[in-house]
């Protein structure tokens, strides 16, 4: 049995373990990086990266056949699902070097591929190696969440880790679960020519502003997605196909199944409980600097319970390596990190909801609004279907929503805003190039003064007053 003592042990390389590796390694700690399956984590292999990959597969087959009000003949297109599948794991070949075994031990880390369990709470087992650290990094990510539906185990279901896989379309694709994950591949996959149908058992996209959601799910539903919600399955069975059944009698078939429910945090192997670590159902314990139960051990990402993005864990990463390798003090707040929804139109967010601002602050609140319907740019494009949101309090943005066409893209602006604790002014004051949609953030800055100035009796006077002597 080899031992090594080290600085830094990061157990998981996904997008959180590799940038705490690289960071650390690369300011002079000695870093031991352990993974027992694939470089790159979930991220690169099973979600962001493949997910988009086929988003843009379906959104090329889409633009064939919606040209007519741009003078282009619409025309049906012929999809080789095969080859849009190749697309997808091109896509992920191509960035596998950055994340590779090879690149982080150019670097200077010492990579195990080997599954890390702790032994005690100094101590975690990789293989035949044990490993010491000063610190530890937990950063194994989450799994897809499969329910205990009964007959579900006797069918072969998809989730997004065999999703890719497939290389012949299926004709008919249920979805359960209409989070962001589900709604997202049921239209990819509508637009690649399944027949698709979403079976959920609250409400689709829940998690989003209810008003911005509507504008996107109406979208989808014009394209062919068909959408059941208050959808309680009940059973699954596995002959001539799927067919899927629901707690109020109704069934529906298909050719595949997609599981698309929510995510779980991966702590089966780590051996937790020998190391003094807590966790709850949520995932790892951890305080307000991303430590553990056991001070020596940080949680990040997914496994840490909180937001399951891959910018979190990144961001997590900052964090830890100023307090572990510095021994500054530092905490991971949530306020400011942004997330998207990559359906067409996308959905952003940052910070509050309308609703949770007007619940903390009540009338204090301004809630500022533009239509896409307003930019020229969208207009050009004929991409109107769209709004902003942006939540004020005393003068600062405290939060931003947005539905509409690069969505994801635009709330960026206002996760800086909101990171720097920045007055709505900045962004008012902001010139954007003409004709963009990044002007939509421009102009719902804007909406803060217009009654201020342009509805202000007092103004008008104070103006007629001045021109008196011009």
């Amino acid at each position: 049995m080899e031992r090594i003592k080290t600085d830094i042990c990061v157990i998981g390389a996904g997008s959180g373990g590799l940038s705490v590796a690289a960071g650390a390694v690369q300011m002079g700690a000695s870093v031991v990086l352990l993974e027992g399956h694939k470089m790159g984590g979930d991220c690169l292999n099973y979600g962001c990266v493949p997910s988009k990959a086929l988003i843009a597969a379906g959104k090329h087959a889409h633009a064939m056949t919606t040209g007519a009000a741009y003078g282009v003949a619409p025309v049906e297109p012929v999809v080789d699902y095969a080859a849009a599948m190749e697309h997808v794991a091109g896509v992920i070949k191509g960035i596998e070097p950055h994340d590779s075994i090879e690149r982080f031990e150019a670097l200077g880390v010492k990579v195990i591929s080997e599954y890390g369990r702790f032994i005690s709470p100094t101590e975690v087992r990789a293989g035949n190696t044990i490993i010491t650290a000063r610190r530890f990094v937990v950063s194994t990510g989450s799994s897809p969440m499969v329910p205990p539906i009964p007959g579900l185990d006797k069918v072969d279901y998809l989730t997004n880790e065999n999703l890719f896989e497939l290389r012949e379309r299926p004709e008919h694709l249920l979805v359960i679960g209409g989070g962001p994950i589900g709604m997202e591949m049921a239209q990819a996959h509508v637009r690649l020519g399944s027949k698709v149908t979403v079976l959920e058992g609250l409400n689709v996209l829940g998690h989003e502003d209810p008003e911005l959601a509507t504008i996107a799910l109406e979208k989808l539903r014009a394209e062919g997605v068909e959408i059941v919600e208050g959808a309680m399955v009940s059973e699954v069975v596995g002959s001539a196909g799927v067919t899927v059944h629901t707690s109020d009698g109704a069934e529906y078939r298909g050719s595949h199944v997609l599981i698309a429910v929510g995510r779980k945090p991966n702590t089966d192997k780590l051996d937790l409980d020998k190391s003094g670590i807590k966790t709850n159902q949520h995932g790892v314990i951890v305080d307000s600097g991303l430590k553990t139960t056991n001070k020596r051990v940080y949680a990040i990402g997914d496994v840490a319970g909180g937001m399951k993005f891959t910018h979190v864990a990144g961001y997590h990463a900052g964090v830890i390596i100023r307090s572990a390798l510095f021994g500054l003090p530092a905490k991971a707040t949530d306020k400011h990190i942004p997330w998207a929804t990559y359906t067409d139109p996308e959905i952003a967010h940052v910070g509050m909801s309308e609703a949770q601002a007007i619940a903390t602050y009540g009338g204090k609140v301004e809630v500022l609004r533009f239509e896409y319907a307003e930019n020229d740019r969208a207009r050009a494009e004929r991409n109107t279907k769209g709004l902003i949101k942006v939540m004020v309090l005393k003068g600062k943005p405290i939060g931003a929503s947005i539905v509409g066409t690069q969505a994801g893209e635009l709330i960026q602006t206002w996760a800086l805003v909101i990171a720097n604790g920045l007055k709505i002014g900045a962004v008012a004051a902001m010139v954007a190039p003409y004709p963009t949609l990044g002007e939509i953030n421009k102009r719902v800055a804007g909406q803060y003064y217009t009654p201020r100035l342009f509805e202000n009796a007092r103004v008008k006077r104070f103006v007629r007053f001045v021109q008196r002597f011009l």
